[in-house]
């Protein structure tokens, strides 16, 4: 039984059906999906922790899913402060189009079926 916990960085409260956003640390929301052997187990969505802030959003953020057991980032861009950090933490890093469907994100990544 394989258990990924995963945050894509998102432009609203979607959830599977919601884009991927362009940035991480100004993204709007976090998609956190569980999955397990390939099956969504559950999608939560927070507000991006670090939204007020008008600079050093992207650490704020790292530490925030690090501490929500996120094993994976999914973003259309990360900064470096924020890179920095999550490779740290152990954490993932994948960079894809802003714009895509969550879902379709999982699936071409090989994270669900």
């Amino acid at each position: 039984m394989t258990v990924k916990r995963i945050a894509i960085a998102t432009v609203g409260y979607g959830g599977l059906e919601d884009h991927v956003s362009g940035e991480f640390g100004h993204s709007r929301t976090f998609t956190i999906v569980e999955v397990e052997d390939g099956v969504v187990r559950d999608v939560k969505i927070i507000d991006n922790p670090a939204g007020p802030m008008t600079h050093g959003r992207g650490p704020v953020v790292a530490k925030r899913i690090s501490d929500m057991g996120v094993e994976v980032v999914i973003s259309g861009e990360l900064g470096p402060g924020a890179s920095m950090i999550l490779q740290e933490l152990g954490i993932s890093r994948i960079i894809v189009k802003p714009g895509l469907k969550v879902v379709d994100v999982l699936k071409e990544k090989g994270f669900i079926k």
